[in-house]
């Protein structure tokens, strides 16, 4: 039984990463700025790394892997998309909807800190709270970036 609750705090996880990724994949294709253009691409990174663990470990308790991600997800890419483009690309609206996916992310690892880490191994807990960290860094820089933009009139 723990092994099952433990698999669906994983997956749920990896299904954030998921969207993490393609968020910032979009994000990638709604900006021309080296920037963001540098820090999207290891963000991407940072995730399919912590995606890579996250699968290796439901793997490993004989689990099935997530490989999806939320319909939310894909509703809030469209979204923005639809934005961008009427916005012009502009770079706090592009930071506005990355910070909006950076709080989604958090909530959902604070999620698991708060309620679900006793569901975890300890080698899972010291896992989950390193990626926590990165994903609250991740936040925070992105959070940062959006409050420097200027919108131009």
């Amino acid at each position: 039984m723990k092994n099952e609750k433990s698999i669906e705090v994983l997956n749920n996880l990896i299904e954030i990463n998921n969207d993490r990724i393609e968020g910032y994949e979009t994000a990638l294709k709604e900006t021309n700025e080296s920037d963001l253009t540098s820090l999207f691409t290891r963000y991407i990174s940072n995730s399919r790394k912590f995606k890579s663990e996250l699968v290796a470990e439901v793997t490993r308790m004989g689990g099935e892997p997530e490989d999806g991600t939320r319909a939310s997800g894909k509703i809030y890419r469209a979204w923005m998309e639809v934005k961008a483009a009427v916005t012009g690309k502009e770079r706090k609206t592009v930071l506005n909807s990355c910070e909006y996916g950076e709080d989604v992310a958090l909530e959902t690892y604070k999620d698991v800190m708060e309620d679900h880490f006793t569901d975890l191994s300890g080698d899972q807990q010291k896992l989950v709270s390193t990626q926590y960290r990165q994903i609250k860094a991740d936040h925070d820089a992105v959070r940062d970036l959006r409050d420097q933009a200027v919108v131009h009139a």
